[in-house]
């Protein structure tokens, strides 16, 4: 199994930079070919969907269907799957960022009553408490 940093999953997914492009799909067709898996964190993740959303400007439901496709490719191996799909499932509704949510399941899990935030984007939200 091999770790993916952010940079090769911006390249296998926006295809900017031909020559890494055609690395990161020749990696992903490799693990196919071989069984191999590519690990994601969920670290990568949130440097991915900040990168795709400020860097390249991509609309919340583009994001959504680009982390959909990570979460279905059989050579991907992401860390703590179950917890990234609900975190998906509430950002696609929410109107906070990915990492923030994710950040309310990972306390969830953890057994925290809420997470408590300063971020009025998570006002109303489940499992947030806004601090004043």
């Amino acid at each position: 199994m091999w770790g993916l940093d952010r940079n090769v999953l911006v390249r296998y997914m926006v295809a900017d930079d031909a020559q890494q492009a055609a690395s990161a799909v020749r990696l992903v067709k490799q693990s196919r070919g071989t069984g191999g898996v590519l690990y994601i964190s969920i670290v990568v993740l949130c440097e991915l969907v900040w990168v795709l959303t400020r860097g390249y400007g991509h609309a919340k439901a583009e994001i959504v269907g680009l982390l959909e496709l990570i979460l279905r490719t059989k050579q991907f191996q992401v860390e703590n799957d179950p917890l990234v799909r609900r975190s998906l499932g509430i950002f696609q509704a929410g109107k906070a960022d990915f990492a923030d949510y994710l950040i309310g399941e990972i306390c969830r899990e953890a057994g925290c009553e809420d997470c408590i935030t300063f971020d009025r984007g998570l006002k109303g939200a489940a499992g947030f408490t806004l601090l004043h």
